[in-house]
């Protein structure tokens, strides 16, 4: 399966100059957030397969105005085409008031409360998060650094496949490996296609 992976930065290349023979044969858009409601509307009305996404930090009005044509992953387990999708969005902050930042504890019990249906679903294919997961792409500041609730989920229910963002290109040299105990590693920042 073809996947278009995005997140952080709208693509100038996508949204301006939008040419469709370039995504041929993508069957699933992933959002992993931090992209204004019509770039997502208009990546859902130009390419007719669904689009999932979780929330980023900065999507805050999207508890009240969701982008339409979207499906929201955010804590919970979607199959489709046979794949089982899970996501968990927000980042890591000292301030867990503010909506989509979570503190490590709250997150871990997220996490935990997701593997229940990744369990009853019979294992997990793609993870679609904000931030990273911690020690794999992640920041050393405080708001960037990753969830170690995330690097456990990926240790423990191997999906083929992890999805993030929050980590964007700009902020410096991003060491991310490949991957992770087989799973294939990915920071969406702006967009990758990529095949799985």
């Amino acid at each position: 399966m073809k996947i278009l992976a995005v997140s952080d930065e709208e693509s100038s290349y996508i949204w301006d100059y939008f040419d469709r023979s370039a995504f041929d044969g993508v069957e699933l858009v992933v959002s992993c957030g931090d992209l204004c409601r019509d770039y997502l509307e208009f990546l859902a009305t130009l390419l007719p397969v669904p689009l999932f996404y979780v929330p980023g930090n900065h999507d805050k009005r999207f508890i009240t105005h969701p982008p339409g044509g979207c499906v929201n992953i955010d804590g919970r387990l979607e199959t489709y085409k046979g794949l089982r999708i899970c996501g968990l969005g927000g980042c890591k902050s000292l301030n867990p008031c503010a909506a989509y930042e979570y503190s490590e504890p709250v997150m871990a019990r997220r996490a935990q409360k997701l593997r229940r249906a990744i369990s009853r679903a019979g294992g997990l294919d793609i993870f679609v998060t904000h931030a990273p997961a911690e020690g794999l792409g992640d920041g050393s500041d405080s708001f960037h650094k990753g969830f170690a609730a995330f690097t456990r989920l990926l240790e423990d229910c191997r999906p083929k496949i992890y999805f993030f963002g929050h980590q964007h290109k700009r902020y410096g040299r991003v060491d991310t490996p490949e991957e992770y105990h087989g799973v294939r590693l990915v920071n969406a920042c702006g967009y990758k296609i990529v095949t799985l």
